[in-house]
């Protein structure tokens, strides 16, 4: 059934419990790692032959519900004036961080046609190459994600600089706020446009902030992107880690699904979104690299814990890791499939 997926997003009757993995493109794959010995990360992203090529890898090999986009949330920076760089062992570099009121006025909206038509050339193929048998999922970064790249330089666990700027000069944080969050629509719009059949946003650090910083500096931002999405009728899944104190918040800033990560118990999350959105998640990603029998009954019990969800797809809590097996992540899709077959 191709539209598995796309009827859990909705809340409709499916015959079996979807299955795709965040990462699900990656190091782990032997496919992946063959592509990435003669080109930079970058270079598969600006390469849309590429960027198609290693999103099928997963489809093909594991048996998945659906394609997620090869690409990368930070794509964006380089059109607004902010390029980066992958550091070896490092993550991303930005050599020249947004710290001040004339940085972040320097950041430029720009049109998703023309900067980053190579990601929505590789949208385009995709739909070809998939041909309705296996929907395709966009991406892109929510505001304070980007945000904390941007003022941190790089990645960071305490995201000092990013709090700091956000505390002191709230004025400035909304205006800049105001501009990702336009970047990040009109970047997600033109995948829509390009053929991308769900879009899910990525707040991986938000869970650095607690309900009350989320609900003053981060929700407006988050609205005006959702919000706009969801009027293009297509599934729209926000995802965040570390996020269960903000579960209630980021319902009201939108996503016809909620993606819980692995720290929150799926049925206490659905209890405490209510009706009228389904989840995703949440098996911890480490759990595919455990004994079998283990994994089982992990597997298991997400999937009693989802049976109060009006939809549900499963995932992990978080991205696949380098050193997982590909056979456990497609033992995952087969046993979840075989025990939710209706």
């Amino acid at each position: 059934m191709w539209d598995r997926f796309l009827r859990a997003c909705r809340r409709e009757p499916v015959d079996a419990t979807p299955v795709w993995f965040m990462r699900q493109a990656g190091r782990y794959m032997a496919e992946y790692r063959a592509v990435r010995a003669k080109h930079t990360l970058l270079e598969i992203c600006r390469i849309p032959e590429l960027a198609a090529e290693v999103t099928l890898q997963p489809v093909r090999a594991l048996g998945v519900d659906a394609a997620i986009l090869f690409a990368d949330i930070l794509l964006p920076l380089p059109p607004m004036g902010v390029p980066f760089e992958f550091a070896a062992g490092e993550g991303p570099v930005i050599h020249a961080p947004v710290r001040t009121r004339a940085d972040v006025e320097r950041l430029r909206l720009f049109d998703p046609e023309e900067d980053l038509a190579h990601v929505l050339e590789a949208i385009r193929i995709l739909r070809r190459e998939l041909d309705g048998k296996t929907p395709l999922i966009g991406f892109g970064g929510a505001p304070f994600t980007l945000a904390s790249y941007l003022v941190e330089g790089g990645k960071s666990t305490h995201y000092a600089r990013t709090k700091r700027l956000m505390y002191g000069e709230p004025e400035l944080w909304h205006a800049f706020m105001r501009t990702l969050s336009e970047v990040v629509r009109r970047y997600l719009r033109a995948q829509v446009a390009a053929g991308a059949q769900a879009i899910q946003l990525f707040d991986s650090w938000v869970g650095a902030l607690s309900p009350v910083d989320y609900a003053e500096f981060i929700l407006p931002h988050v609205k005006h992107i959702l919000s706009d999405l969801e009027a293009t009728s297509v599934p729209v899944i926000h995802f965040g880690t570390g996020t269960g104190s903000l579960l209630e918040l980021q319902r009201e800033a939108g996503g016809t699904v909620i993606g819980v990560d692995y720290r929150t118990p799926l049925d206490d999350a659905i209890r405490r979104l209510g009706p009228g959105v389904a989840v995703q998640g949440n098996l911890d990603p480490l759990l595919l690299d455990a004994p079998r029998p283990l994994l089982m009954r992990r597997i298991d019990d997400v999937l009693a814990r989802a049976s109060g969800a009006s939809g549900h797809i499963f995932n992990l809590g978080h991205g696949i890791l380098p050193e997982t097996s590909p056979d456990a992540a497609k033992f995952v899709v087969e046993y979840v499939h075989e025990r939710t077959r209706r």
